[in-house]
């Protein structure tokens, strides 16, 4: 994740393998402002879809936030 300049980030991805496959940890901030964080066990190949996902949205974000100009 990118951080900006003197400011904190507000989220975290953590991803570490395990026996069952890959643990992911995604911390938020809740509604008080404290941290929560939620934990996930995937498969290998349920983590592999999962992060395909995670890609093909960020390019279109960056897509739509960045659109190309015309020539």
């Amino acid at each position: 994740m990118a951080e900006q300049p003197g400011r904190e980030a507000s989220w975290s991805l953590q991803a570490s393998a395990v026996r069952e496959g890959v643990r992911l940890e995604l911390t938020l901030p809740d509604l008080a402002g404290q941290p929560m964080t939620a934990a996930v066990v995937l498969e290998r190949a349920e983590a592999r879809a999962f992060a395909r996902a995670l890609l093909a949205a960020a390019g279109d974000a960056a897509e739509r936030t960045f659109p190309r100009p015309e020539i």
